[in-house]
C-alpha cells in the first residue's frame, strides 16, 4: 500500500470511527461537520500523490463590505490550524489547506476536522454581520410584518434595531 492509500484508509477509519456522516468519491472523503451557528459544514478531504487539500465552503460572496469583510477573515487567518479563509473567482468564502500526505494520522485528521468545524462555526455568524447587514436587517422587517418567528435571527437583534455592525468583532 502507498502513502497516499494509506492516508485515505486512516481518514475513512478516522470519520467513522468519529461517527460523521461521509461519502467517499474516487480518492475523496466529504464529511459533513457539525456546528452551532453554521448549522452544518461540508469538508472534503482530497488525497493526492503528495498532499491532502481541505475544502470546506463556509458562506457566499458578500452583498456588501467587502473590504471589510475579507480584511477580518485575513486577519482570523493568522489564529488557523491546518486551513486558511479563501476566496473563489466568485467571491464565495472557503476554508482551504494542504498537509504532507505521509503525515496523515488519525489525530490529524481530528485536529484538521476539527479546525474546520471550530472556524466556519465561530466565523459564520461575523461573516454574515458584516457582509449582509441589509438582507438581514430587510428579512427582520420583513418577518414582523408577516408575522414570522425571527427566533433564528435573534443574534443579529441589534442589526434590525438600527445599530452598525460591531466595530470589534471577535
Amino acid at each position: 500500500m502507498d502513502t497516499a492509500d494509506r492516508a485515505l484508509a486512516v481518514i475513512v477509519e478516522t470519520v467513522t470511527g468519529l461517527e460523521l456522516p461521509w461519502e467517499k468519491h474516487d480518492r475523496t472523503i466529504s464529511v459533513t461537520l457539525p456546528g452551532t451557528r453554521k448549522l452544518k459544514t461540508e469538508c472534503a478531504l482530497v488525497v493526492g500523490e503528495y498532499a491532502v487539500e481541505v475544502r470546506a465552503f463556509v458562506a457566499r460572496h458578500p452583498d456588501e463590505n467587502h473590504e471589510r469583510v475579507y480584511r477580518w477573515l485575513l486577519e482570523h487567518n493568522l489564529k488557523t490550524y491546518g486551513v486558511a479563509f479563501s476566496v473563489d473567482r466568485h467571491g464565495d468564502i472557503h476554508l482551504t489547506g494542504r498537509v504532507a500526505v505521509d503525515s496523515i494520522t488519525p489525530a490529524e485528521v481530528d485536529r484538521l476536522l476539527g479546525s474546520v468545524a471550530e472556524t466556519a462555526d465561530d466565523a459564520f455568524n461575523t461573516i454574515l454581520e458584516l457582509g449582509f447587514t441589509t438582507s438581514i436587517r430587510k428579512e427582520w422587517e420583513w418577518r414582523l410584518s408577516r408575522g414570522e418567528s425571527t427566533a433564528n435571527l435573534r443574534a443579529f437583534r441589534h442589526l434590525a434595531e438600527g445599530r452598525p455592525p460591531e466595530e470589534e468583532l471577535s
